[in-house]
């Protein structure tokens, strides 16, 4: 068998106003803007990938913000509420931020014995921070004001809605994600050890009508493989299951695609070689960065651009 996958490596989602969508998950947040470049099958449109201070695998949440999206509608076959992890003993400093930030708190519950705060991005989208004590050390954005202490570490998971979780529990099983818990009408797989990101929930109502994509939806799911090889390995044992994409290039990792049984997009994203390879590190995000395919229409791309502006705090520029 390949090398185990022990979590996820990004979520990418869509998005409407790309300076909101940057400004919310920077400055309130407190993510770092990991990455500026354009989606590279639609060139005229960003992608943003916003994570910890070196864009580590598992903590990387991406957007494709367009602006006038019209906003999606969650349904089966889709993730409808992507969750980091956060210490359990930060949870009154995110409560008290969110309401200095003017984002409502919809819910705070206990799920599966760990407390769960869910609210919404300007777009939408349903985030979750859970208190977990599980949780591994920070790398703190470095141009945040959020303390090192409180940062988000990377993600918890992601809840997936499915009319009927059979096909998916076995799709996730090829992954090597168990079922180790279940509340209500609600499933939990989790890969083997404690990686960011490797956890997945199943929200099964037979009942529930499909969605539509559209700003503040997910549009697709990651999964880590370590490298290259390892990745071709699992397209051999995915490919005997599922159908799924040749190996593309991303630059900044590889990546194959394919669809569970419900309707969720999968990708596998290779760890390496990472977010470094074109900016060093201590300026990631602040220059756009296209591929070197592209570099002869770098002028008629930034012209279809949108500007936006990162802000950085002041906490940064003092030190």
């Amino acid at each position: 068998m390949p090398s185990p996958i022990i979590g996820l490596h990004h979520v990418t989602a869509i998005a409407g106003n790309p300076q909101r969508n940057l400004d919310f998950y920077t400055t309130v947040l407190g993510l770092r803007f990991v990455k500026k470049t354009v989606n590279f099958d639609d060139p005229g449109t960003y992608h943003f990938y916003f994570g910890d201070d070196a864009g580590t695998p598992g903590t990387i949440l991406t957007f494709f913000p367009w602006s006038g999206a019209a906003r999606g509608v969650t349904g089966a076959g889709e993730v409808t509420h992507t969750a980091f992890s956060i210490p359990p003993a930060s949870l009154p400093y995110w409560e008290n931020r969110l309401a200095e930030k003017g984002v409502e708190l919809e819910h705070s519950e206990t799920r599966m014995g760990e407390t769960v705060l869910t609210f919404s991005d300007p777009d939408g989208m349903k985030i979750e921070l859970v208190g977990h004590t599980d949780v591994s050390d920070a790398k703190a954005p470095r141009f945040a004001d959020v303390p090192a202490e409180h940062a988000i570490r990377g993600f918890f998971g992601v809840t997936m809605l499915e009319r009927d979780a059979r096909q998916t529990e076995d799709a996730l099983g090829l992954l090597g994600f168990r079922k180790v818990a279940e509340e209500g009408n609600r499933l939990r797989f989790s890969a083997e050890g404690n990686a960011l990101g490797n956890h997945i929930d199943v929200v099964v109502n037979p009942k529930a009508a499909h969605g539509r994509l559209g700003a503040g939806t997910v549009h697709h799911i990651a999964f880590r493989a370590p490298d290259d090889r390892a990745q071709l390995e699992w397209l051999d044992v995915i490919r005997k299951h599922l159908h799924s994409s040749p190996v593309m290039e991303r630059d900044y990792f590889r990546s194959i695609y394919f669809r569970e049984p419900g309707g969720v997009l999968f990708e596998l994203a290779t760890d390496t070689p990472g977010f470094a390879t074109d900016e060093p590190i201590e300026s990631l995000g602040e220059q756009l960065r296209i591929p070197k395919r592209l570099e002869p229409q770098r002028a008629l791309i930034e012209e279809r651009l949108a500007p936006v502006v990162l802000h950085k705090s002041q906490r940064e520029v003092l030190a």
